[in-house]
């Protein structure tokens, strides 16, 4: 099921409100270095997923939503960084059709870049958990095996979502 445009803005706005201060904080994941300003990128889409009862805004750098506004995702750029932010799934109290962002879960990352990742298909895996944004350190191969199914989509699950164009 499709959620309505308004939906990703009020997810980029909560995002925005969930990070508020963090850039200079966490360390590393899987030795990469804590994105700053991720949290003024544009939005590229959302999802739902069903098995875990999580809303996502999947958000992009300059590179990034300039590939998914040109369709040019199959291989990603070198240079896009996805950030994948993640909330718990509630359901809205005086509106039964509906649900909103909950609990803050983590921002989770994916850095395009053929060379200095060719040992993970080109691209580098990083998540920061909890409000915290504490260092996930379990390995990228984790992020690689959930990633599996959609290899033959240069390893991204994400369909950028379609925007008018600019009047």
């Amino acid at each position: 099921m499709k959620k309505p445009i308004s939906l990703m803005a009020s997810l980029c706005l909560l995002a925005a409100a969930t990070a508020q201060g963090a850039e200079q904080g966490p360390g590393p994941s899987h030795g990469i270095a804590y994105p700053a300003g991720w949290h003024n990128w544009s939005a590229i889409a959302v999802s739902h997923r069903t098995d875990n009862h999580t809303l996502r805004v999947i958000l992009g750098n300059e590179t990034a939503v300039r590939a998914a506004r040109s369709g040019q995702t199959n291989p990603w750029p070198d240079g896009a960084i996805l950030a994948k932010v993640v909330w718990k799934d509630t359901q809205l109290k005086d509106w039964a059709a509906a649900t909103a962002p909950g609990k803050f879960v983590h921002a989770e990352f994916m850095f395009k870049d053929s060379q200095r990742y060719k040992d993970s298909h080109g691209w580098g895996w990083a998540r920061w958990v909890g409000t915290e944004q504490k260092p996930f350190q379990k390995g990228m191969q984790v992020c690689i095996a959930c990633h599996t199914p959609v290899k033959g989509r240069d390893w991204v699950f994400t369909d950028p979502a379609t925007f008018p164009p600019m009047p």
